[in-house]
């Protein structure tokens, strides 16, 4: 059979490295998943999005693109909402949809990602982490929870460490605290990874399609597997210590591992042995766990649903209901 399709072609020339990739969540892969309708539209085609005010902060050298959807004066506290790698703010859509109908919601694009522009050098999660606050700042928002997928979940643990006092409620979609969190045959694909590779792909064509910088492409697949080849790991002491409440989601079939998930889950507070033997809770409980059934990692982005409606009473900070009858 005829291949018509680049990234058919693509994968079947590939087909480890083409996992790999696959794992670093490209909204244009993601595109190909079956989901809702809108679910890859661009921001501005959503409700939320049509109304967003976007620009440039000029944080740590680079100019960093933002979407804020909603009003950052309101009470509420805002919410920001971090990318996977080959992504952009506006490809998590699907969360900021129906995250912004209760709370002002910040998407912002990473260095070397979408309208962002060209990656600047080697990139780190301690980098895009001191990024991330330095827009907030920008935008004078002094405390924000952050939802992360993917590369941006991993971000968003950094951000709980390096800036407690910035950082409330965390929501880590599919990240690790530590580069072994990943099973080792996504980070050995990834190594094999060249520009090449990507000739003729969505994930080539979208970066094109939003950077300032579309000769650029190479340099941000050399930054991803840089930061996919460099050991980092942030000690259980500090993920301990993070004040704010954590909640861990991942597919059953993810990239990430059951073990680093459950461990994070745990050092987070998760696993309350008191509620356990209770078998009911009386308070909102400092983290929590969702594993969504036959779910890849790219998977998740069709799950976007599901997880909002798990994310916001966690946000709220909600007492799970007690069903009738047992007491």
């Amino acid at each position: 059979m005829t291949d018509f399709s680049p990234l058919q072609s693509f994968r079947r020339r590939n087909p480890g490295v083409a996992a790999a990739l696959a794992l670093l969540a490209s909204t244009a892969v993601v595109a190909a998943v079956p989901e809702p309708a809108n679910a890859q539209q661009p921001a501005t085609a959503t409700a939320s999005a049509s109304a967003a005010k976007t620009g440039h902060a000029e944080v740590n050298g680079m100019r960093l693109y933002y979407a804020v959807h909603g009003d950052l004066a309101s009470k509420q506290t805002p919410l920001l909402v971090l990318h996977g790698a080959f992504m952009s703010g506006e490809a998590m859509a699907p969360f900021v949809t129906p995250l912004a109908a209760s709370r002002p919601v910040i998407t912002i694009d990473a260095r070397g990602h979408g309208r962002t522009g060209k990656v600047g050098g080697a990139v780190s999660y301690d980098q895009m982490a001191d990024d991330a606050v330095a827009v907030l700042a920008s935008l004078g928002v002094a405390r924000a929870d952050v939802l992360g997928y993917s590369m941006g979940g991993s971000t968003a643990i950094a951000m709980a460490v390096r800036h407690p006092d910035r950082i409330g409620k965390q929501v880590i979609i599919s990240g690790t605290a530590s580069l072994d969190g990943w099973v080792p045959e996504v980070l050995a694909g990834i190594a094999q990874m060249t520009p090449e590779m990507f000739v003729g792909t969505p994930m080539e064509t979208e970066y094109k399609r939003l950077s300032p910088t579309p000769d650029a492409f190479p340099d941000l697949v050399a930054a991803i597997k840089h930061i996919d080849a460099t050991p980092f790991a942030y000690s259980d002491a500090q993920l301990r210590a993070i004040p704010g409440k954590t909640m861990v989601i991942l597919g059953d079939a993810d990239g990430v591992t059951f073990e680093h998930a459950i461990k994070l889950f745990k050092l987070r507070g998760g696993g309350d042995i008191g509620v356990a033997t209770q078998g009911f809770m009386t308070a909102a409980p400092k983290a929590r766990l969702s594993i969504l059934p036959a779910t890849s990692h790219i998977g998740v982005m069709a799950e976007a649903a599901t997880i909002a409606a798990q994310v916001i009473p966690f946000l709220d900070d909600t007492t799970p209901p007690m069903p009738a009858g047992f007491f």
